[in-house]
């Protein structure tokens, strides 16, 4: 093995101060994700295993790593919301990501305003640019090479629904950069934000 390379199997320990693979992995975008339980009760809450994964129809999903309040309500409604997290949300996000019991009502928590959506019951977040309304396709447990399940699970959800600021179309076109998303990097408290000066353009060869 090179010298100027680490090496680890993860099943052995990185050796590391901090697990690499988080940080590797990113920056990631974050699933912001509004649901509520049978009874109404709101909660919203980041997850950085987030991303879209098809097309036609339009499918986004996230992994909660361990049973959380977002798929506890969302096994019970097949629904949820993404909201875009931003960086003039970011103090609010990170204020959604507190570890409180299920009847805390996270959009009051963070001074966040919730608004209905058009398709599903669940609320958007008022202050996000862009939303996506969703109904579960999907929810899977994660597991191993060696087949055992872990506490992890896959929700996935078909967009049914999407609301964008109009002053992100430029001519038509969403300007990524102008949204101001922020992503998740690795340790405990890494984030990333785009401009317009980090874009490059590459077209596919023919």
């Amino acid at each position: 093995m090179p010298d100027d390379i680490h090496y680890y199997e993860p099943s052995q320990g990185h050796g590391l101060p901090h697990d690499p693979f988080n940080a590797i992995v990113g920056p990631r975008p974050i699933g912001w994700i509004s649901s509520q339980d049978e009874h109404g009760r709101l909660n919203l809450a980041p997850y950085s295993f987030f991303n879209a994964f098809n097309y036609v129809p339009p499918i986004i999903g996230f992994s909660s790593i361990g049973r959380k309040d977002s798929l506890n309500n969302i096994e019970k409604t097949g629904e949820f919301a993404w909201n875009l997290a931003t960086r003039p949300l970011a103090e609010q996000m990170n204020q959604s990501c507190a570890a409180v019991a299920p009847e805390v009502d996270e959009f009051a928590l963070s001074g966040l305003t919730p608004v209905a959506s058009r398709v599903i019951a669940v609320p958007r977040v008022l202050e996000s640019p862009v939303s996506f309304e969703c109904k579960v396709t999907q929810i899977i447990q994660l597991q191993g090479v060696d087949k055992h399940p872990v506490p992890s699970w896959l929700i996935l959800g078909e967009v049914v629904a999407v609301h964008i600021a109009k002053a992100l179309l430029k001519d038509g076109v969403y300007d990524t950069a102008a949204a101001q998303p922020i992503l998740r990097g690795g340790g405990p408290a890494d984030y990333f934000e785009i401009g317009h000066e980090a874009i490059f353009k590459m077209f596919r060869p023919r």
